[in-house]
């Protein structure tokens, strides 16, 4: 068990390192997958509420930047906002419906052939358009934060394991966006 006299210790020793120059040996030390966990938790603390608005525009009001993104990409992005639990890409013909629902809410002005055959590129597991679409948006995002911050805000990997039995071994290749959801506002709702 940590005391606070250990961490007190530890607060002094990373401070004589500092001191002395020595960051090569801090990082040893640290390592560089805590470092970047701890990138994480610092942009944690800096992360904008994502508003989508009753006419499904994205605002970052933290960043004081408006996320445009195409209709077929707020719908995809809004579908992951829904799962929380994650999706994983070859099962998103589960959520056709769903999917198709929001992207005739989001563009209003487009024909239900057009509606009907991107979805069905959409949720094709022989098709690369979902692959497209998450790298469209992550791109959006990115250009409104730094990558930290990007990490909690696009779909990206969320692996699940299973193990059935004695020696079956499965993964489910979910895709989820971690942003914390009290910092989602979805006014058309």
């Amino acid at each position: 068990m940590i005391t606070d006299q250990d961490i007190i210790h530890l607060q002094a020793v990373v401070n004589e390192l500092k001191a002395a120059g020595r960051y090569n040996e801090l990082l040893s030390i640290v390592g560089v997958p805590t470092l970047q966990q701890l990138n994480l938790e610092a942009a944690k603390a800096r992360l904008s509420p994502l508003v989508i608005t009753s006419d499904y525009r994205f605002l970052l009001p933290a960043y004081k930047k408006e996320v445009v993104l195409p209709p077929i990409h707020k719908a995809l992005y809004i579908l992951f906002l829904n799962h929380p639990e994650g999706i994983e890409y070859k099962r998103l013909v589960d959520y056709k419906e769903e999917l198709t629902d929001l992207y005739r809410s989001i563009g209003t002005r487009i024909n239900d052939h057009v509606i009907e055959k991107s979805i069905d590129r959409l949720v094709s597991p022989l098709d690369n358009s979902v692959n497209e679409k998450a790298a469209r948006i992550k791109s959006t995002f990115a250009m409104c934060m730094d990558e930290y911050q990007l990490s909690y805000y696009m779909i990206a990997n969320h692996t699940v394991r299973h193990i059935e039995g004695s020696s079956k071994i499965w993964f489910e290749r979910k895709k989820s966006i971690s942003l914390p959801r009290e910092l989602v506002t979805m006014e058309f709702q």
